[in-house]
């Protein structure tokens, strides 16, 4: 009995996370479906996507891939 009362709580736990997870892509699918606001904002996000009449600056944090300027000759 204490056994399937185990499994019974596990279950129940694995359902509540479930039902969580559902709930916030049905979210996602409702946003989706009546407003432009979460499409533009997936497809910036995970595309990289830019409006037509805007500047993209993106800017490397670390340095990494940043080049030393040349050194100049000196002049005599």
């Amino acid at each position: 009995m204490r056994a399937y009362d185990r499994q019974l709580t596990q279950q129940r736990d694995a359902n509540a996370k479930l039902k969580a997870r559902n709930d916030a892509l049905d979210a996602d699918v409702r946003d989706l479906k009546t407003g432009f606001e979460a499409i533009e904002e997936r497809a910036r996000g995970e595309l990289g996507m830019i409006k037509h009449d805007e500047v993209l600056f993106q800017l490397e944090s670390n340095g990494a891939g940043a080049k030393p300027a040349p050194p100049t000759a000196a002049k005599r």
